[in-house]
C-alpha cells in the first residue's frame, strides 16, 4: 500500500454537526460527572495531555453510530466528557486510572471512534481516555510470527508498516481499516473481511497488556496454547473497555501472501448459496473471502438478478489452489459469473461515504450483523428480514453472508427507512427491537463483530441468560466502583439509570 493511499492516522468524523461542534448540545445529560479543577491538575501531573477544548470534547463525544449521525443533523452529540486525556504510554494510563478511581470519575476509552454501536460515547461525562498517541509496532518476532503493537495504531498504517518493513501480515482487514485502531479491534471483538483465512481478532490475539480500573498493570497470554488456568486474554477481548484499558497487543502474523485465486457464482436462492458455503467449510475449505449476497444486494452492488457468491483466497499457492478446487466442486449447478466481480468488490469494499449522504437526506439507515449455526441460519435470514420489513416506514431490507465457519456464519442485514423527522429515533429503535428479537428467538447471537456498546445493551440479559450474572460479577471484581466505560454492555451503572433506550 502506497503512503498516498493511507488514511490520516487520526479519528475521522462521520458527519458534520449542524451548527458546528462548539454549539453542539448533549443528547444524554443524566448522571454526568464533572471533572473538578483539582482533579484536572492531578491528571496533568501524570504527564498525559489534558484538554477541555469544546470542539475536541464534542468530537470525542460521538462515534460512527448511525443514530448519533441523525442527532448530529440536529446539532447534538450523544455525550460530552469533562476532559480528554491523551496518554503517551502505559505508565501514564496507569497513573490516570489511579486518579480517576480515587476521585470517582468515569473513564471512557476511545481511539479511532469508528464503532457503530455507541461504545466509545462518554455517557457519564468524566474522562475520555484517548489512546491515539500510543502508536506503532513495538516488536516483531519473525521466527515465531508474533508482532507486538500499541493500541492507538490505525489499521492501515499498521498493515502497511508490517508488510513493508517485515514482509508479514496480520490479515485483519475490516471495512473500517483506515478509521479504526488495533485496540478497538480487540475491545469490540472485530472481524476483518479476510477472516476465513486469518480468523477473527480473537483468533489473532496471543496476549495483552491491560491497565485495570485501579491502575494496576496486568499481562496476559504470550505463550502457544498454554494451560495456565482460564484464558485471561479472552476476558478482555470484546469487553469494550468495561474491564480495563488495553495498552499493548500481541498478535499472530503470517508471511505476506504471494498468490491468490478468485471466483464468482450466482445461485437461484440465498439458501442454496448458504448450503454450498456450509459444504465447503465442512470439507475444510476456508477461503479468505466467502461472501454471499441476496438478490437485493446483488442488484445494488453488481446489477445482477441472482444471489452472488464471491470467493477469494490468498497465501501459499498449493493451499490456495486446493481451497478453490473444493469451492469449484461444491458450488454445484450454480452459474459461473465473471471473476471481475471480485475485483469490483475489492475496489469499493472500504467505502463508507454513502452513509453520510443517506442520513443527511433524511433516511434512517443502519446495519445489523449477527451470527448463527448453520442449522438455524435459513430461519434467521428469513424471519429477521420479515420482522424488519414489517416495521412501518421500512423502505428496504436486505442481507449478505460476510463470514463463514464450520459451525455457522455471520449474516449482515442492512435496512433503510423513511419517517417524519421527529419519528426517526422511534423507528430506529423499533427496527432494532424487531430484528434482534427475531434473531435471538431463532437461536442466533446478538452480535458477530460490531459489539454491543450502548445500542445493543438492552438485549444483553436476553442474549446471555444467567451468564449475564457472571459478567456482572467479573465487572464488580475488576472495577468495583464502575468507572470503566459505564453504561455499556448493559452492565449496572453506578452513575445513573440506563438512558438508552
Amino acid at each position: 500500500m502506497s503512503t498516498d493511499q493511507l488514511g490520516p492516522g487520526t479519528p475521522t468524523s462521520p458527519i458534520a454537526i449542524a451548527g458546528g461542534a462548539t454549539e453542539a448540545t448533549s443528547r444524554f445529560a443524566t448522571g454526568v460527572v464533572a471533572v473538578a479543577p483539582a482533579v484536572v491538575a492531578r491528571l496533568e501531573a501524570t504527564g498525559a495531555m489534558v484538554s477541555d477544548d469544546v470542539d475536541l470534547l464534542s468530537e470525542a463525544g460521538r462515534d460512527w453510530w448511525p443514530l448519533a449521525m441523525i442527532w448530529a443533523t440536529q446539532g447534538q452529540v450523544p455525550g460530552r466528557a469533562g476532559v480528554v486525556v491523551r496518554p503517551a504510554d502505559a505508565a501514564q494510563v496507569a497513573a490516570v486510572m489511579a486518579v480517576a478511581v480515587e476521585a470517582g470519575i468515569p473513564v471512557t476509552v476511545a481511539a479511532g471512534r469508528s464503532g457503530v454501536c455507541g461504545g466509545s460515547i462518554p455517557l457519564r461525562g468524566g474522562i475520555v481516555l484517548d489512546l491515539t498517541a500510543m502508536t506503532g509496532i513495538v516488536d516483531v518476532d519473525d521466527h515465531s510470527l508474533l508482532v507486538r503493537v500499541r493500541p492507538g495504531t490505525f489499521g492501515d498504517h499498521f498493515e502497511d508498516r508490517l508488510r513493508a518493513d517485515h514482509g508479514l501480515t496480520v490479515g485483519h482487514w475490516p471495512q473500517s481499516m483506515a478509521l479504526s485502531t488495533v485496540g478497538g479491534w480487540v475491545a469490540c471483538r472485530g472481524a476483518g473481511q479476510l477472516s476465513g483465512r486469518y480468523g477473527k481478532i480473537e483468533d489473532l490475539v496471543v496476549g495483552l497488556e491491560v491497565v485495570l480500573a485501579d491502575g494496576r498493570v496486568v499481562h496476559t497470554g504470550g505463550h502457544p496454547r498454554a494451560a495456565t488456568g482460564p484464558d485471561l486474554t479472552q476476558l478482555f477481548v470484546g469487553a469494550e473497555g468495561t474491564l480495563g484499558v488495553i495498552t499493548e497487543v500481541l498478535l499472530r502474523a503470517r508471511p505476506a501472501p504471494d498468490h491468490d485465486a478468485r471466483g464468482a457464482w450466482g445461485f437461484h436462492s440465498f439458501e442454496a448459496g448458504l448450503d454450498a458455503c456450509r459444504r465447503m467449510l465442512r470439507r475444510g475449505a476456508s477461503p479468505a473471502v466467502l461472501r454471499l449476497y441476496d438478490t437485493i444486494e446483488s442488484r445494488r452492488n453488481f446489477d445482477l438478478d441472482t444471489n452472488v457468491l464471491l470467493v477469494l483466497d490468498e497465501g501459499d499457492a498449493t493451499m490456495v489452489d486446493a481451497v478453490l478446487s473444493v469451492v469449484g466442486q461444491e458450488v454445484g449447478g450454480a452459474d459461473e459469473l465473471d471473476v471481475a466481480l471480485v475485483e469490483q468488490w475489492m475496489g469499493h469494499r472500504n467505502n463508507v461515504d454513502a452513509l453520510e449522504s443517506l442520513i443527511s437526506g433524511g433516511l434512517v439507515v443502519d446495519t445489523m450483523e449477527v451470527a448463527a449455526p448453520w442449522g438455524v441460519l435459513d430461519a434467521v435470514f428469513a424471519d429477521a428480514l420479515a420482522a424488519i420489513r414489517a416495521v412501518d416506514g421500512t423502505l428496504q431490507a436486505s442481507a449478505h453472508q460476510s463470514h463463514a465457519y464450520t459451525d455457522g456464519a455471520c449474516l449482515y442485514f442492512t435496512f433503510a427507512g423513511k419517517t417524519e423527522p421527529d419519528e426517526r429515533e422511534a423507528y430506529y429503535r423499533a427496527v432494532w427491537d424487531a430484528g434482534t428479537r427475531s434473531v435471538l428467538a431463532n437461536g442466533g447471537a446478538l452480535s458477530h463483530h460490531h459489539g454491543v456498546g450502548l445500542n445493543r445493551g438492552r438485549f444483553m440479559t436476553e442474549a446471555l441468560g444467567t451468564g449475564f450474572d457472571v459478567l456482572v460479577g467479573v465487572k464488580q471484581v475488576l472495577d468495583p466502583t464502575g468507572i470503566c466505560n459505564p453504561g455499556k454492555l448493559g452492565l449496572p451503572d453506578p452513575f445513573g439509570p440506563a438512558v438508552w433506550p
